[in-house]
């Protein structure tokens, strides 16, 4: 299969490109200075110029084409054919689009993340809102080349989550909707928990420390891979064997860098998970980012706000932190880590309350990107559904809309993805305990591997061969759905504050 094999060459050289790139977008966020924001804004405009063009040359299309000829006789399920089913999805999405639009988004992207930092810093959204209507005008050029049947909004979500449209997320948080609700009312009538034991002094130095001691017991393999410090945590992969993560430090809120880590390692042990022989190629990549979050969400609250988790893990945090936690007993820890409480900070925001600020952020986006909603607008309407879906008004920009990263990337679409995940994260680790009981003995006892091995065969080496609900299908032998996560949130926070 001669053309076959000079198609995957020649995307394996695609994606060493693009991996470049990457490696400038993990500087920028964590090591480069701020002045250095126009140089690396071309930077990025080049390499994501050339990349489009290599991957939409007519070169690429006759490979495509003769490779797709040459496997007409393999098995659907093979990977030859499961492998250009996706290159050929990519390949007619991408010829849509001009490669010098592709180069002005990645230069307007690299100059707005600086942008956005600074305006962050001094809470002021009218200095990123200039930026944001320029991101969001080519972001809507890109749906009109990319096309979309209903909303416009459509076509850019299907870039995160391949097949699904706004209609079908609609219909997941209408149902998602009144069971929330209710929880949240239930634990407003019942007895509040404290966390003022987590907001004491914690060095960053020991939270540095005991974050990478946790996530290297999870299985995070810091032989391919780092942590550093970002603005906002993120991971970001160059490959399976260099899958890094960053986190941030709050001095007095150890959540924000001990969760954080956990979640992105939720990330990263997905990249790290890919089967050794999809290296460079198409396969070797998530099935989407719903099934990505799956991962980070199932990890971080799943497993790491679970009671058999601090069992293991509370004395040695103690110890890390001499005196600080000395007279709170692992019960109150336990129950102040799954505290209940409508917060202002999505990353840091409870299970319970968690979707309430991707829907928030999912209406704004598809108001922006259809222009019923004014940029210049967004902090006031902001700060209304905040008060609409938590009770609460955010006292300035950086606490209510410049609080994420994603707008200044462009990434409009990406966000309703965090509540698919996280909803199937209770349906995997559900399916997970059905096919090996033992992983609840393992996880009791501090061992993680069993339930790592689980996702690594099921979920993390499949890699990108089928579609997000194909691949659900496959491990569930069900669709997506949404009551495994209700009943694990009914279950888990009835307990905590004893409802009936």
């Amino acid at each position: 299969m001669e053309n076959y094999s000079k198609l995957l060459d020649r995307l394996k050289e695609i994606t060493h490109l693009g991996r470049a790139g990457a490696v400038l977008g993990w500087d920028q966020q964590c090591y480069m200075p701020p002045g250095g924001a126009e140089e690396r804004s071309e930077e990025f405009a080049v390499i994501g110029k050339f990349t489009h063009e290599l991957f939409t040359a007519s070169e690429t299309q006759k490979l495509l084409e003769g490779a797709e000829a040459e496997v007409t006789n393999l098995s659907p399920d093979s990977d030859e054919r499961l492998t250009l089913r996706m290159v050929r999805r990519d390949f007619d999405q991408a010829v849509k689009i001009p490669s010098a639009l592709v180069s002005e988004l990645a230069r307007e992207e690299g100059l707005a993340h600086e942008i956005w930092v600074k305006a962050r810093q001094d809470s002021d959204w009218k200095q990123f809102a200039p930026k944001l209507e320029k991101l969001l005008d080519l972001s809507r050029q890109k749906a009109e080349y990319l096309g979309y049947t209903d909303r416009i909004y459509d076509a850019l979500l299907d870039q995160y989550e391949p097949g699904r449209t706004s209609a079908e997320v609609e219909t997941v948080f209408n149902n998602l909707r009144p069971g929330l609700v209710k929880l949240v009312h239930d634990i407003a009538a019942a007895p509040p928990i404290s966390d003022a034991c987590l907001r004491r002094d914690f060095d960053e130095d020991a939270q540095k420390a005991f974050s990478e001691y946790v996530i290297g017991r999870l299985g995070y393999d810091f032989t391919r891979g780092r942590q550093d410090k970002a603005v906002h945590p993120f991971c970001t992969s160059f490959g399976r064997n260099d899958v890094r993560i960053t986190t941030r430090y709050e001095k007095n809120w150890l959540p924000s860098s001990l969760m954080g880590s956990i979640h992105e390692t939720g990330h990263a042990l997905y990249e790290q998970g890919f089967a050794p022989g999809d290296d460079g190629s198409p396969l070797s990549n998530s099935a989407s980012l719903g099934i990505h979050e799956s991962q980070s969400r199932l990890w971080e609250n799943i497993v790491g706000r679970s009671r058999s988790f601090w069992n293991i893990f509370y004395p040695e945090l103690q110890q890390r932190f001499p005196g600080v936690l000395d007279n709170i007993s692992l019960n109150d820890f336990y129950r102040a880590i799954n505290r209940v409480e409508p917060s202002f900070i999505r990353v840091e925001a409870d299970e319970v309350t968690y979707n309430l600020h991707i829907m928030l952020r999912f209406e704004l986006e598809q108001a922006m990107m259809d222009g019923s909603l004014k940029v210049a607008d967004v902090p006031e309407a902001w700060n209304e559904k905040m008060r609409s879906y938590l009770g609460i008004v955010p006292e300035n920009d950086a606490q209510g809309c410049l609080q994420d990263v994603h707008w200044s990337a462009a990434l409009f679409g990406y966000f309703p993805t965090y509540s698919l995940g996280t909803i199937l994260s209770a349906q995997l680790y559900e399916k997970a305990i059905k096919d090996n009981p033992a992983i609840t003995t393992d996880l009791e006892n501090g061992a993680f591997e069993s339930l790592l091995e689980w996702l690594r065969t099921h979920v993390h080496r499949p890699g990108r061969r089928y579609l997000p609900a194909e691949l659900i299908e496959r491990i569930c032998g069900e669709p997506a759905q949404s009551h495994s996560y209700l009943n694990y949130l009914n279950s888990k926070f009835g307990a905590l504050y004893g409802l009936s």
